[in-house]
């Protein structure tokens, strides 16, 4: 029976049942962790190989003779554009491969456009923002590391709603032909963080080809769960480069993508696409900046993979252990929750997180009773930029990192939480 539907004896009944097994839960002192879309031991077990992929001096050497020990190379070794080059969907012209992290690469580019502009001819960020405020537009529910960035360098963030197909794009296209302090949006734009959606081709081609009123207007394309599917039936996603170029807009797309979760976090690569003009100019301004990124690092992968196709043979093995878990949460939520009509949630193709939509009002109340119950989640409104959700219910849960049997444990003392928080607002608690 749907909670709404309970009398409130029936309510009352219901809820001292799910506090008594709450309760006994709470009891055991458990240390549960499904806060970060962290990859799991047995995951990271995967690239053993890596570790001695270059093991000696005379393994240190790049194809074209380059002593990959010493200095140079910038944007990256030319074998390790050509394995990840497809990754992206561009050509070896239209990549750089640096360091470990994405993130740190988008929040370089903010910064180099803060600072010396975006390089067609608009003047630097910072200068615009002396005369007004700047905006950025944010897909929510969203990454909660891209909207640090932009709060960070003072751009006023503005909420953008979300849908199975992707943002809204109605909202957006009005918003930014009639707005030049609109610089950019963040975009996941396949199994989006958190919702687990792919953009629809009609989005991708709009994005591409909308006018904007600020011609240095830039799309931050996050696209870190490409190659992280969870079946043999995965979502597909337009390459949106192909489609700026058609509409004549290429220099409006940056993409970026990493293997920090398919080798090792600490230790992998990261990668820039974009079309040829942005990428000589990036280069440009990074000459000043470091003489080169982990060439070993790039010569370790391109050993340990081989090729793109042994990158996406090392996915299905990912695939084999994120799947299940998945599943187990996944079945908690269908189980226990489902029946009672007070939350939906995402059941996605591939990335790493479910989005849960409890009843309004009730997010914050589940994240605290979850963690005085052991269990860790990713703090409420986190979400949403300024951590700030108006309707209090988004929450992000990660299920890849726990072993599978205290991931079914948190599992259900998430459902049990929500059965409590949900109750007592209903019953006005």
């Amino acid at each position: 029976m749907e909670l709404k539907a309970m009398s409130k004896s029936e309510l009352e009944g219901f809820y001292k049942q799910a506090c008594e097994e709450y309760d006994g839960y709470k009891a055991k002192g458990l240390a549960l962790n499904m806060a970060r879309g962290k990859p799991s031991a047995e995951q990271l077990d995967l690239t053993e190989g890596m570790l001695t992929a270059v093991s000696t001096n005379a393994e240190c050497y790049a194809e074209d003779g380059t002593d990959c020990r010493n200095y140079g190379i910038g944007d990256g070794l030319p074998e390790a554009k050509k394995l990840f080059a497809p990754m992206l969907g561009v050509s070896e012209d239209e990549i750089m491969v640096l360091g470990n992290s994405s993130l740190t690469i988008m929040y370089d580019n903010i910064a180099k456009f803060m600072v010396f502009g975006t390089g067609n001819g608009a003047e630097p960020w910072s200068i615009q923002a002396r005369d007004k405020k700047l905006k950025w537009l944010c897909p929510v529910p969203g990454y909660d590391r891209h909207f640090l960035i932009t709060e960070k360098f003072g751009f006023e963030m503005v909420n953008i709603p979300t849908d199975e197909n992707g943002p809204d794009m109605d909202m957006i296209e009005k918003l930014v032909a009639e707005d030049d302090s609109i610089k950019g949006i963040w975009c996941v734009p396949m199994y989006a963080n958190p919702t687990g959606v792919t953009y629809s081709d009609e989005v991708v081609k709009r994005l591409a080809a909308m006018k904007t009123a600020a011609k240095d207007f830039r799309i931050f394309w996050d696209n870190a769960y490409c190659i992280h599917h969870l079946n043999d039936t995965p979502d597909k996603l337009l390459n949106i480069l192909d489609e700026a170029k058609k509409a004549g807009n290429e220099e409006r797309v940056l993409m970026f993508a990493s293997t920090s979760k398919v080798t090792y976090p600490g230790a992998g690569v990261a990668v820039m696409g974009a079309a040829k003009a942005n990428i000589d100019y990036i280069r440009s301004l990074m000459t000043v900046q470091s003489i080169g990124p982990d060439k070993i690092n790039q010569l370790r992968h391109v050993k340990f993979f081989k090729d793109f196709e042994g990158v996406t043979e090392h996915m299905k093995k990912h695939a084999a252990l994120v799947a299940p878990r998945f599943a187990a949460v996944l079945d908690e939520l269908d189980r226990e929750i489902a029946p009672l009509g007070i939350a939906k949630w995402t059941k996605p193709n591939g990335g790493y997180f479910i989005s849960f939509n409890a009843m309004s009002g009730c997010a914050k109340r589940i994240c605290q009773l979850c963690k005085e119950a052991g269990v860790v989640l990713t703090g409420a409104g986190a979400t949403f930029p300024y951590g700030k959700d108006p309707e209090d219910s988004n929450i992000r849960i990660a299920p890849t990192y726990p072993p599978i049997d205290e991931l079914k444990t948190a599992a259900r003392i998430f459902a049990l939480a929500t059965k409590i928080a949900c109750a007592e607002k209903l019953l006005g608690k």
